[in-house]
């Protein structure tokens, strides 16, 4: 059975390649899956059946999700390819951390940070979701002494997502210890679902 690995990719991507290769493999043949976001997984569930192919069976592993599809030789119809926001209720702050420093000393940047994160716990100013991208990612994985402070803030309701793209670049994909991995469309979904937008980079 012929297996792409879509995690960390952002929409469209995921559908892309797994028409792509769907296109390649012959009738009766089977596809695997694995994605690591809800978007997707529901994005690629919407190609599947509009183009008629068998989808066999969903399993979740982890933080992580896998179909396998059979291929059959009847396409029905055109797809196109739409990355799916959610239509709830907007919530109020999502906030992007693209750095593992506040400033540009690095030392006293960890220190800032730190005392970013825990000022945001001592007084409740909490956002609905944390997205770590870039070095940021060091915080949800390499840098023990955040560790708890980002749990406790997930514990309190805050969202916690980290860029898996990033974690692929920076060999941290068994790392992570808090929170789930994310591709673009979670911070895209931010930009235009949540009332205001804070970057640190």
């Amino acid at each position: 059975m012929k297996e792409i690995d879509v995690r960390g990719l952002p929409c469209p991507q995921p559908v892309i390649k797994t028409a792509e290769v769907l296109s390649q493999i012959n009738e009766g043949e089977k596809l695997k899956i694995i994605v690591d976001s809800e978007i997707s997984l529901r994005n690629i569930q919407k190609f599947i059946n509009s183009q008629g192919y068998n989808l066999l069976k969903i399993e979740s592993s982890g933080q992580d999700y896998i179909l396998e599809v059979e291929k059959v030789s009847t396409v029905s119809s055109q797809f196109i390819s739409t990355c799916e926001v959610a239509s709830e209720e907007k919530k109020e702050l999502l906030i992007v951390i693209a750095n593992d420093v506040l400033g540009k000393e690095e030392n006293l940047g960890r220190i800032l940070m730190k005392g970013f994160l825990e000022t945001m716990l001592a007084h409740n100013f909490l956002p609905s979701r944390i997205f770590f991208m870039n070095r940021g990612v060091k915080l949800t994985t390499e840098y023990e002494e955040f560790i708890p402070i980002i749990k406790e803030l997930e514990k309190r309701g805050v969202e916690i997502f980290t860029c898996g793209t990033c974690l692929k670049y920076f060999n941290l994909e068994n790392k992570l210890q808090v929170g789930k991995r994310g591709g673009t469309d979670i911070y895209m979904e931010g930009i235009f679902n949540f009332k205001k937008t804070l970057w640190i980079s």
